[in-house]
């Protein structure tokens, strides 16, 4: 199974395209989708949703696992990074994708064993995970892998985390 993390965000949105065989994961792809705090609020959404368009048609995932928002003290930031996560459920819901999200504590709880691991845990167990010769970089991108690599440590249950 093919599986598209997402970490969501207006100007860094993480990403990575993930292969689930068994217990066992291969990474096909991952990165960044960037957009400039210069431009207009609608095309900065518009470059996200058109690039995630384009990944999702090149590697063909068949599930979308998202991160879950967390309150954020900036309250105007929140909004628009909310805004920015739905134009990335939309762009997979419009490809057909089935789509899964995970608080931060269920991706750390699936990765490191532990719901309050720190950053670097996180990183090097992904690192781990996909037999990586580092710490994949941006944060974002690494952050992408995780939600990818937490879907694909629940897919027996994954109908419990489908977005509702």
């Amino acid at each position: 199974m093919r599986i598209l993390g997402i970490d969501p965000g207006l100007a860094i949105v993480g990403y990575s395209i993930i292969e689930c065989i068994g217990n066992r994961f291969k990474p096909i792809e991952y990165g960044c989708i960037t957009t400039d705090a210069d431009m207009l609020f609608p095309h900065r959404l518009q470059i996200i949703y058109d690039e995630l368009l384009g990944i999702i048609d090149r590697y063909n995932p068949e599930d979308l696992a998202i991160e879950e928002l967390f309150f954020n003290k900036n309250v105007k930031t929140a909004i628009k990074v909310g805004q920015a996560r739905g134009v990335e459920v939309l762009a997979a819901i419009n490809k057909g994708l089935e789509i899964y999200e995970y608080t931060p504590l269920q991706i750390k709880q699936a990765i490191v064993g532990y719901g309050r691991a720190e950053k670097h845990q996180v990183q090097e167990m992904v690192k781990m995970f996909l037999n990586l010769d580092e710490i994949p970089r941006p944060d974002d991108a690494a952050d992408a892998l995780a939600v990818a690599i937490c879907h694909g440590n629940s897919l027996r249950f994954k109908e419990n985390f489908r977005m509702k």
